[in-house]
C-alpha cells in the first residue's frame, strides 16, 4: 500500500497542496486528474524521489517498493540501434549473461564464496523482475499492444506512438510494485491508444496514471484521485461513476446554496433594520439583538458551499477573427507529395472552404504535421491559400510557438500587446492569474503551455487556424472549453487530433490519411468506423442518450428546477449502468 498523509508543498511563487491525503492499495488502477498546473506531475516527482523535496506531512512507501515510470515525454533511448525485443529484454538479458558468467567463473575460481554471493544477488534480481519465462511474457505484452509484428524491427524504425507503447511494456515487464505513468496517451493515434488501454487493463499491480484522455478515463480505472485548488479527494469507482457523483453533489449544493442565499438576504434586511433602530435607541436589548443577528449572518456566510471539485472554472477560450469573409475556397492543395525515407503522401489534392472545420487524422508518422507546416510556410506550388485568408498555427512542439525563456508578459509584449495591464486582463480569461504572469514559460505545465498557445492564436484574429494536437496535455475542462470555442469560431480550422471526442463534438468532417493518400469522410461514417473498432455495439447510442440527458440537467440547473434535475439524474444513472 502507498499512503500520502496530510502532505503540503509550495513553490516560492505558488502553493500546490494543503494537507492532502490518499492511499493506493493492491490491484487499484488509479486515474490522477485535475486542471493544468494543479501540481499532478510534481506530486509524482515527490512520490518517486521524496528525499529531494521539502514537504510537510507523511509519505508512507516501503523502501523496497519498485517503481516503474513512463514520462509524458519521449526518451532519448529511441536513438539506440537495437531491436524492439532487445530493447524490452535489455535488463533480463544483462542479468542472464551475468548469471551465466558467474556460473562459469565458479567452476575454476578459488574465491567461491564471493562469487556465490554475487551469483545469489543476480538470481534474486532476476527473480524480482519476473525473469522466469521472460520471452513468453514479452510476446504476450506485444500481442496486447498489437505490436508483435514489430518484434524484430529496429527501435529507430518505430513511430513516436509505437515507441511510447514499447516503453510502457518495458516498464511493466520489470514487475514494479507501483507503475506510474504521466500522460502516456499524448500524441497516440487511435490504434495505439486502444493498445495502451489493453496494456493498462492487463496489468495486475498498483497503477497511478495522470491522464486527461476521456477514452482511457472511461475504460481503464477503478479509482479516481482528483487534485484541485490545493485540495484532493479520492473516489473508489470508475470515472463515469465519479462524474455522476459530482453531478448529484452539484444538484444538492446548488439547491442548498440558493436556500442559503435567500436566508442571507432575509437576515441582511433584518440586520439593517436592527442597526437603524439601534442607532436611534440606546437600549441594551436592541444592541444585543443586532449582535446576535450579525453572528448568525457570519455563520451563514461561513457555511456557504465551497465545492472546489464540483464547479471548476473553465478557461474562457474565445477564437475570434477580425476578417470574416463570405464562404469561399480558403485553401487548395493540388498534387501535393511528401517524402522522407519513404513516400508518405503522394499526389494529394483537396480543398477547404472558409468556414470548414476539418479533422486531419491518420496513424502516427503518416505526414500530418508536415502537411500543416507546409501550409503555414506556404512556399510550395502545390499549396494555394486565398489572399483574404490569414493563418495562425498551434504546434505540438510548444517551443516552436512560445519562447520558453520569456515570461508570459514578455511573450505577449513581443506579440504586439502594449501594456502590462492589457496582457494581464487578456490572459486572465485563459486562467493565468496575476501571480503567474511574471513566471518563465518554461516553468508552466504542458497543459498551461497549450492554453497559452491558444491565447496567442486567438489574439492573432486569423480566419484560418492550423491546430496540431491542441487537446494534448489539456485537462478535460479545458478540452470542453476548446470544443465550444471551435464550434463558435467563424473561420476555417484544420485540426490534427487523435481525440475522437473532440473530433465528434466540433468538427464538420474528417480528412483521413490512408495508403499515402487523403480521402474525405463524413462525421457519420467516421463515428461509425471508430465505434465499430473500439466500442460495444450499443455504446454510441447509449452515450448519445447520456449526453442528451446531461444537457437537459444543465438547463434544469440553470433554471433552478431542482426537481426536474433530480428526476433526470435518475434517468442518467440507468444509462450509466448500461455503459
Amino acid at each position: 500500500m502507498i499512503k500520502v498523509d496530510n502532505l503540503s508543498y509550495s513553490y516560492p511563487q505558488k502553493d500546490l497542496y494543503n494537507k492532502i491525503s490518499f492511499t493506493l492499495e493492491d490491484g487499484q488502477h488509479c486515474a490522477f486528474i485535475g486542471t493544468s498546473g494543479s501540481g499532478k506531475s510534481t506530486l509524482i516527482d515527490i512520490i518517486m524521489n521524496p528525499e529531494i523535496y521539502m514537504f510537510d506531512g507523511k509519505l508512507d512507501i516501503d523502501p523496497n517498493c519498485r517503481i516503474g515510470y513512463v514520462s509524458q515525454f519521449s526518451q532519448l533511448d529511441k536513438t539506440k540501434e537495437t531491436t524492439v525485443y532487445e530493447y524490452i529484454a535489455e535488463e533480463f538479458i544483462k542479468l542472464q549473461k551475468e548469471i551465466t558468467y558467474l556460473c562459469t567463473e565458479m567452476e575454476t575460481s578459488s574465491d567461491i564464496d564471493t562469487l556465490l554471493e554475487k551469483y545469489q544477488q543476480a538470481l534474486d534480481a532476476f527473480d524480482a523482475i519476473g525473469g522466469d519465462d521472460f520471452e513468453s511474457k514479452i510476446n504476450k505484452k506485444l500481442h496486447h499492444a498489437n505490436l508483435i509484428k514489430h518484434k524484430d524491427l529496429m527501435i529507430s524504425e518505430l513511430s513516436g506512438g509505437e515507441f511510447k507503447l514499447i516503453q510502457v511494456i518495458k516498464e511493466m515487464l520489470h514487475s514494479p510494485d507501483l507503475m506510474i505513468m504521466d500522460e502516456p496517451d499524448v500524441f497516440l493515434d487511435f490504434e495505439n491508444l486502444n493498445s495502451l488501454k489493453n496494456l493498462i487493463n492487463s496489468h495486475k499491480d498498483i497503477m497511478l496514471v495522470i491522464t486527461h484522455n476521456r477514452y482511457l478515463l472511461n475504460h481503464c480505472f477503478n479509482k479516481i484521485v482528483h487534485l484541485e485548488n490545493m485540495e484532493l479527494q479520492e473516489f473508489d469507482g470508475t470515472y463515469i461513476d465519479y462524474n455522476f457523483s459530482l453531478l448529484q453533489t452539484k444538484i444538492e449544493l446548488q439547491e442548498l446554496a440558493i436556500a442559503d442565499d435567500e436566508e442571507i438576504k432575509r437576515n441582511e434586511i433584518l440586520i439593517n433594520k436592527l442597526r437603524s433602530v439601534a442607532s436611534n435607541n440606546a437600549e441594551a436589548a436592541k444592541g444585543k439583538s443586532l449582535k446576535a443577528r450579525v453572528k448568525i449572518q457570519e455563520r451563514l456566510e461561513k457555511r456557504r458551499i465551497k465545492a472546489p471539485f464540483v464547479d471548476i472554472k473553465q478557461p474562457n477560450i474565445h477564437l475570434v477573427t477580425d476578417n470574416e469573409i463570405e464562404e469561399t475556397i480558403a485553401l487548395k492543395v493540388n498534387d501535393y507529395s511528401v517524402t522522407f525515407d519513404e513516400m508518405l503522401l503522394e499526389n494529394v489534392s483537396f480543398e477547404i472552404k472558409s468556414t470548414d472545420k476539418v479533422a486531419l487524422i491518420g496513424s502516427n508518422g503518416t505526414g500530418k504535421t508536415t502537411l500543416l507546416r507546409d501550409i503555414i510556410n506556404n512556399n510550395q506550388d502545390s499549396i494555394e491559400i486565398n489572399s483574404d485568408i490569414e493563418v495562425a498555427y498551434l504546434s505540438q512542439l510548444q517551443g516552436e510557438i512560445l519562447n520558453e525563456s520569456n515570461t508570459i508578459i514578455e511573450e505577449f509584449l513581443d506579440f504586439g500587446f502594449d501594456t502590462y495591464q492589457e496582457i494581464k486582463s487578456y490572459v486572465s480569461d485563459y486562467g493565468f492569474s496575476e501571480d503567474i504572469v511574471d513566471q518563465k514559460i518554461e516553468s508552466l505545465s504542458g497543459g498551461e503551455k497549450n492554453i497559452l498557445q491558444l491565447a496567442k492564436v486567438s489574439a492573432s484574429k486569423a480566419n484560418m487556424l492550423l491546430l496540431d494536437e491542441p487537446t494534448s496535455h489539456l485537462d478535460t475542462y479545458s478540452q470542453i472549453a476548446l470544443e465550444e470555442a471551435i464550434k463558435n469560431y467563424n473561420g476555417a480550422i484544420i485540426m490534427i487530433s487523435h481525440d475522437y471526442y473532440s473530433i465528434i463534438n466540433c468538427m464538420d468532417y474528417v480528412l483521413i490519411i490512408d495508403d499515402k493518400t487523403i480521402r474525405r469522410m463524413s462525421m457519420r461514417k467516421f463515428r461509425k468506423m471508430i465505434y465499430a473498432n473500439h466500442f460495444d455495439k450499443n455504446y454510441l447510442e447509449i452515450e448519445q442518450k447520456k449526453k442528451s440527458v446531461e444537457t437537459k440537467i444543465a438547463l434544469a440547473l440553470k433554471d433552478t428546477d431542482f426537481e426536474l434535475a433530480k428526476a433526470l439524474s435518475e434517468q442518467l444513472e440507468e444509462l450509466i449502468k448500461l455503459l
